[in-house]
This record gives C-alpha cells, structure tokens and sequence, in this order.
C-alpha cells in the first residue's frame, strides 16, 4: 500500500521496536496529525479473549471525560412520558412505530446512537437486520435499553462511547480528536482503559491487554507499554 508524503514523514517519528508511555505516545499521535482537518485520535486495544465465547464477551460504555469533540445525534424510541422526556432531554429525534418504514423502506440513517425504552424493543428488533450491521441496535450493557432516556441522552451527548469486540478481538474507539489538548486526550484515554480494565471477564487466563495502539485518523499508529496500563 503506497502512502503519502505526509504519513512518510510522520512516520519517522516515530520509533517502531518501541512502546511508549501514554504521555509521550499522545504527544507522538498530535505531532503526527497533519491532514488539513481535525482529526479523530483513535485507540485500538487487541485482548486476550475469546469472543465467541459468551463468558469472555466484553462489551460496555464509557463517559469520556472531555467528549468526543462530535457533535452526536441522538434517536430515541419511546412513547407517550418517555417520549416528551426523551425531547426536553435534547435527543434529535423521538418516535416509535412511524420511524421504521422510513428507515426500513426509505434508508435514513442521519443518526449516530439509538436509544429505546425496554417496551420498545419489540418494535426496534423489526429494525434488527438494518441496525444491526450498522452497529446502531440499542442493548442494555451500553446503558442504550432504558426506562431512563433522560440520563442516557445527556451522557451520549456529554461524550458516552459504547466499546465492544470486534471479530478480531480488537476494540477501536474514539478518544477525543487532535485538536484536543494532551491533557484531554490523557484524561480520556485513561477513562477509556479503566472500562476496559474493569470489564475483563472473570474465565480470562493470561494476559488481558496484548496490545494498545494509538492513531489520528490518517496518522501511524504508536504503540503504548501495556504493562504500565494493566
């Protein structure tokens, strides 16, 4: 894969046969982050586990202390109470059964996260096939079934990321963008490991955490000192 000048450059910063400590593995990614927008500081954490197996299954969401520097949309399925609630909480959009035609029939997808109240997952579950491969299909564990729209809203909105495996036993997630200040991105960094660290599941044998990587959207990946995050 050819890559560009930029990457080029950015990468001889950056000393491969090494793992850096957060700090300086922060700094690294925010030098490297020269493309002409903001870009998103990614993290990439490869674990010890079996996902598929349901006992090593790690899955959750966490409140980044300093957002994801988006701007989320929020749709909440709910009615009646829960419904105004969902509103005066500021969620973007608020229906129930006259929303799936029209993302079932009609492919609209201008939302970010779903959120639906318990009783409404019978009818979300009809949406199960387009949601789903989106990663979009609300679930208990990341705090998105609920009876409370009213905090799920605020936090998703306050910077909530949902963290889950992927077939590689890999979670990649956002921890803030390049604008950011080290400190920031530090701060969510280490909220983001804390979730992870206390999400390890109990039949995990050796080591949890194989490797944890940062990158700006189109910057070199550096490579973090596991044990120090353990």
């Amino acid at each position: 894969m050819k890559r560009g000048k930029k990457y080029t450059e950015s990468a001889k910063l950056i000393d491969r046969a090494k793992v850096y400590d957060t700090e300086e593995a922060i700094s690294l990614v925010k030098k490297t982050a020269v493309a002409k927008f903001d870009e998103t500081v990614e993290a990439h954490i490869r674990l010890g586990v079996d996902g598929r197996h349901a006992d090593q299954q790690v899955r959750g969401a966490v409140v980044l202390p300093n957002g994801t520097g988006k701007t989320v949309r929020v749709l909440v399925f709910a009615k009646g109470p829960k419904a105004d609630e969902a509103a005066a909480a500021g969620a973007d959009y608020v229906g129930a059964e006259d929303l799936i035609p029209k993302i079932q029939n009609e492919g609209w997808f201008e939302f970010d996260v779903v959120v639906a109240t318990p009783d409404m997952m019978g009818v979300v579950g009809r949406l199960g096939r387009v949601l789903g491969p989106k990663g979009l299909m609300p679930n208990p564990k990341a705090g998105t079934v609920t009876m409370d729209v009213t905090k799920a809203v605020n936090d998703i909105k306050a910077g909530k990321i949902e963290y889950r495996l992927d077939k590689n036993n890999i979670i990649h997630v956002p921890v803030g963008k390049a604008s950011f200040t080290e400190e920031q991105l530090k701060q969510n960094f280490d909220a983001l490991m804390s979730a992870i660290n206390k999400a390890k599941p109990a039949a995990v044998k050796g080591t949890y955490l194989k490797s944890v990587t940062l990158s700006a959207t189109m910057g070199p990946g550096v490579k973090l000192n596991t044990v120090k995050l353990a």
